[in-house]
């Protein structure tokens, strides 16, 4: 649920939704979501002062907090 949610607000966000990949590392009290975009689109999901980056963290752990699990995502260059 969470890796289509965020696989889902960064292809929309890129100029290259085909390199967009995001890979799923489930834990036992957490998930790590780690996010991959085409060099050129990591501005873009990072955004001015980390704000998009933030913003989708947000959305993510209010998802998240329903299963009960933390969720924490990470943006790979």
């Amino acid at each position: 649920m969470e890796k289509d949610l965020v696989e889902y607000i960064a292809k929309s966000l890129v100029d290259y939704p085909d390199d967009v990949t995001v890979n799923m590392i489930e834990g036992e009290k957490s998930t790590i979501l780690e996010l991959r975009v085409s060099d050129d689109d990591i501005g873009k999901v990072i955004g001015k002062h980390g704000r998009i980056a933030k913003a989708v963290r947000t959305i993510l752990s209010a998802s998240s907090t329903r299963d009960g699990k933390r969720c924490v995502l990470e943006i790979l260059d």
